[in-house]
């Protein structure tokens, strides 16, 4: 188990101020809202050259413009990405220059209501797991030139879903909100352990991570009444909420230790790698399922499949 010395009240910034990201470039998806931009400040402090990748590219240049200045990093940049939608991903992948160096898999949804994208795919399966997919096997040969990291950013609600292979998008079975955001963020895990097995000669490497319990923008979509009834359910009223300087500080614990060189497929929290989940835990720990080497690997094969169905016919 890799412990990195750092914990739950860990800030992004103290373990910027220990990494030394100068001549790397990193993407982070949904850089310019919640944990993201505590992700893209800490990056730009350890001396990266970011591009922020979101939706909302006027939100994003209020971003941008703010953290150049409290930084003095004049190398913080935006790029339009909406990971709901394949053609946006696959432009950005084209439009993508040059090596890369991190990739920060942050933006997602939340619990929404039943939603499909233009495909038919549920829509927090495919922002949460294809969108990201898809965007990471499009940057690969950016990624693959230098060595790379690819980071994650999952939930423990994972712990609410594995993957429903036979229905992944609710076409048979009943919609719940909860465990399709679980499934989805399942994948999430799931796709490093993968990508370990597939991209360690390439030297890339891929993990995944818990930021903790945070108040952001994620969850528009649920009421304070129905949120801490999840809580109470869950059985994890008594987990402490953290800042988002704090929930940020597991992602760049991912993206910069020197300990996780060489390192894919595992899920950390609280910044340091999770232990296996006690058996109806619904609040810390790696599930099974979500370590599940044949998983992963159907997994990678059902979503390139689901992508290749987007080919015209030749």
């Amino acid at each position: 188990m890799i412990n990195t010395g750092f914990g739950f009240e860990t800030t992004a910034l103290e373990v910027a101020q220990v990494a030394d990201l100068a001549g790397r470039r990193a993407v982070v998806t949904g850089g310019a809202s919640g944990i993201g931009v505590e992700t893209v400040r800490a990056l730009a402090v350890a001396g990266a050259e970011v591009t922020i990748a979101t939706r909302d590219i006027d939100a994003a240049q209020r971003v941008a413009a703010s953290l150049t200045r409290s930084t003095g990093n004049k190398h913080i940049s935006i790029a339009q990405l909406d990971l709901a939608d394949q053609a946006s991903v696959k432009a950005f992948a084209r439009n993508w220059d040059g090596p890369l160096h991190l990739l920060v898999n942050n933006a997602g949804v939340m619990a929404t209501p039943l939603t499909r994208t233009p495909e038919g795919w549920e829509l927090q399966f495919a922002t949460n797991h294809l969108g990201h997919f898809s965007l990471t096997l499009g940057l690969f040969n950016s990624l693959r030139a230098e060595g790379a990291r690819v980071v994650n950013v999952s939930s423990s609600a994972h712990l609410m879903s594995d993957i429903h292979f036979h229905d992944l998008h609710f076409a048979r079975r009943a919609y719940d909100r909860w465990s399709a955001y679980g499934q989805s963020k399942t994948a999430n895990i799931l796709f490093g352990v993968e990508a370990g097995a597939r991209w360690a000669s390439e030297g890339i490497t891929m993990n995944a991570l818990m930021p903790g319990s945070i108040a952001t923008g994620l969850q528009r979509h649920v009421s304070a009444g129905e949120l801490q009834e999840r809580i109470r359910l869950s059985g994890s009223s008594g987990r402490r909420v953290k800042t988002v300087e704090q929930g940020a500080a597991t992602t760049l614990v991912v993206a910069t230790s020197p300990l996780l060189a060489g390192v894919s497929g595992r899920y950390f929290e609280d910044c340091n790698e999770a232990v296996p989940a006690s058996p109806g835990s619904h609040v810390r720990g790696v599930a099974a399922y979500a370590q599940d080497p044949g998983a992963a690997a159907r997994l990678w094969e059902v979503s390139e499949q689901t992508l290749w169905s987007l080919r015209p016919a030749a």
